[in-house]
């Protein structure tokens, strides 16, 4: 490259068809009609790497890429007809590589008018073209990318959206600058939370989160939403861009893992709290039997019922811990005593695990409470002690303690509220430990390390999940052959609350109204009329829904409150509970039952929302609640 300007230099000056051009800065080179290079500039003959005289008399064709050789033909057609001039656009072989370089062709003709050669002059558009096509490829990458993309100005009002957005939305950019749509409100569940994602991205920020979104026939649609600020070429906020992807298949799948989970752990539970219930009917019919037995003893009958009721409270709290881990509910987020699920659970569990397990308890005195779902708590501490189970096959210790902490002394301070204070509860054993490879992938779903058929992988999967959902996170320390320590950390809910000591069986307040007490189950008739009656209740009672409708239809009869069952015969509770709305709207209900759903939960919602008792239940929680429900106004109930 070096002799390239001796070569120029040395080359004689290029005159007659070029003209002005021979010399001039822009690339010009004439060539005959049938493609022969017959006169080339200096400026064009550089771009070439040759000197003028050694592209004279070749053929264009062995400088221009191959796929753009035939269009020199369909240049001279288009110059062979006035105004004899055209623009074209070829790929070049230049030393540097490729090249796209821009021509003006015009006719040169003779005194005749006949043309004889045809003249161009360029200059190089390499960059331009490879800028197009840069911002080509990026245009379609945005229009036709599988997540829902839009632009907003500073204000929120749309800017631009993609093909994506309009497909899932089913609105135009037309249609949100016409209705003046706040685009970036979807799915924030209240204004907090939208007040609190402006002061994000306002700030500079970069805000992620789920929302979800109802969208007609499609229902409840779940996203994943990421907005980012755009910013000008000195650093300004000129624009926001927000991401959304649809991961409501996601969502379902999570849902069915998290209750596949829930049904491993119930297996897991099955032989304890079928040991348990053995144990405590045991206790129920050998002294009834024995009350029966000496019913002329007083202090034997009196001994015998404060075992029955005892014996009968504790499989109380075994029925619900089943409901808590069979099924599907919602989360309610409310005040959670660790340490009361920590002890339930170690009680428990120390039924259910080999006796070659032992249970060490270092809790907290007076650990204020978790602002948690109680269920999925009990499944986070309940999952980990069957891992620390599973990891010492030969028996061993499970040490679970509990502290409080402050955000800012916790070791994963970058995840942490430096404002808040967490519960730390440690779950430790004395296993076998794990290596690095393995406790990298610790909370990936389906990832075991056990023999096939002896572990679905899904366990720790769910607990990083719930404590991801309750903003807490998790630490994990582990060394092969020394065992395995989990500090899972959970906000706290601000001071303790004191808990209150279960109350022995007392006798509910009097009263004179009177009650319908619908339940298709006698013995549970005959049990609330006696309790009521005896204390001073006018009681009338039906044995199905739609005896309890005609009772309810009957002029004849005025009632102050029903005690309603919801699964019943004929006629469900829901249905009695339509016609006490339409027909006797100022009746006061308690719903009563066994088992309420989500489903079951929401009809009640719709229907006023009544006071309900979960079953099993008091007679001195049944009452009090009664009586308070009767002394409450109706504007207030």
């Amino acid at each position: 490259m070096a002799t390239l300007p001796h070569f120029i230099a040395e080359s004689p000056p290029v005159r007659d068809q070029l003209g002005p051009w021979s010399q001039g800065a822009e690339l010009a080179y004439c060539r005959s009609l049938d493609g022969m290079i017959l006169e080339a500039n200096v400026a064009f003959a550089r771009k070439l790497g040759r000197p003028p005289t050694d592209l004279q008399n070749r053929p264009l064709v062995e400088l221009v890429h191959v796929d753009d050789a035939g269009q020199l033909q369909a240049t001279l057609d288009e110059i062979a007809r006035p105004p004899h001039r055209t623009t074209a656009y070829h790929r070049w072989l230049t030393p540097q590589g490729v090249r796209w370089l821009a021509w003006e062709e015009v006719a040169v003709q003779d005194t005749t008018g006949a043309i004889t050669s045809v003249r161009a002059t360029g200059r190089d558009i390499t960059l331009q073209r490879l800028a197009e096509e840069q911002f080509y490829r990026l245009s379609r990458a945005v229009e036709q990318s599988p997540v829902a993309i839009v632009i907003t100005h500073l204000d929120g009002r749309a800017q631009y959206v993609n093909e994506k957005f309009t497909e899932v939305t089913g609105r135009t950019l037309e249609d949100l600058l016409d209705g003046n749509v706040d685009v970036l409100r979807d799915g924030h569940p209240d204004t907090a939370s939208y007040e609190a994602f402006w002061s994000t991205i306002r700030a500079g920020g970069e805000w992620r989160g789920e929302l979800a979104t109802t969208r007609g026939a499609a229902g409840t649609v779940w996203e994943s939403v990421k907005v980012s600020c755009l910013r000008g070429s000195s650093g300004e906020i000129t624009n926001y861009l927000c991401l959304r992807e649809d991961i409501t298949e996601r969502k379902r799948l999570e849902g069915r893992l998290r209750q596949a989970q829930k049904m491993e752990s119930l297996g897991t539970l099955a032989g304890g709290i079928a040991h348990d219930f053995n144990n405590l009917l045991a206790v129920i019919l050998g002294y009834a039997e024995l009350c029966q037995q000496r019913r002329s003893e007083p202090a034997v009958i009196d001994k015998g019922l404060r075992e029955v009721h005892r014996a009968a409270d504790r499989a109380r709290g075994l029925v619900r811990q089943i409901l808590t881990f069979s099924r599907k509910t919602e989360v309610r987020f409310s005040s959670v005593d660790l340490n009361q699920v920590a002890r339930e659970l170690v009680m428990l569990l120390t039924e259910t695990f080999p006796r070659t397990v032992v249970f060490q308890l270092d809790l907290q005195e007076n650990l204020p409470p978790l602002l948690a779902d109680a269920s999925q708590v009990q499944q986070i501490v309940l999952n980990l002690c069957v891992n620390a189970r599973d990891a010492m096959p030969a028996g061993g210790t499970i040490t679970l303690s509990t502290r409080a902490r402050g955000g800012a002394t916790l070791p994963g301070g970058a995840m942490a509220d430096l404002q808040r204070d967490y519960a730390c509860v440690t779950i430790s054993d004395t296993g076998i430990g794990m290596p690095p490879e393995v406790r990298q992938r610790l909370f990936e779903p389906f990832f075991t390390t056990k023999p096939p058929g002896q572990g679905t992988g899904l366990g720790l999967a769910v607990v990083y999940g719930i404590v991801i959902a309750h903003h807490g996170f998790i630490d994990v320390e582990s060394t092969p052959g020394a065992g395995s320590t989990f500090n899972v950390f959970l906000p706290l809910n601000g001071a303790a609350s004191p808990v209150a000591l279960a109350a022995g069986p007392t006798e509910f307040p009097r009263g004179t109204e009177s009650l319908l007490v619908v339940d298709d189950e006698k013995a549970l008739r005959t049990l609330l009329s006696t309790a009521l009656s005896g204390r001073g209740y006018r009681v009338a009672t039906a044995a199905t829904g739609l005896e309890a409708i005609e009772l309810l239809r009957d002029g004849s009869r005025r009632f102050d409150a029903a005690l309603l069952d919801l699964n019943m015969p004929g006629a469900s509770g829901i249905q009695v509970l339509k016609t006490i709305r339409s027909s006797c709207p100022l009746l006061k209900v308690m719903v009563i039952s066994g088992l309420a759903g989500a489903d079951t939960r929401a009809s009640l919602k719709q229907l006023g929302n009544p006071l309900f008792i979960q079953k099993p239940y008091s007679l001195d929680e049944m009452g009090r609640k009664l009586r308070h429900l009767l002394d409450t106004p109706i504007s207030d109930g």
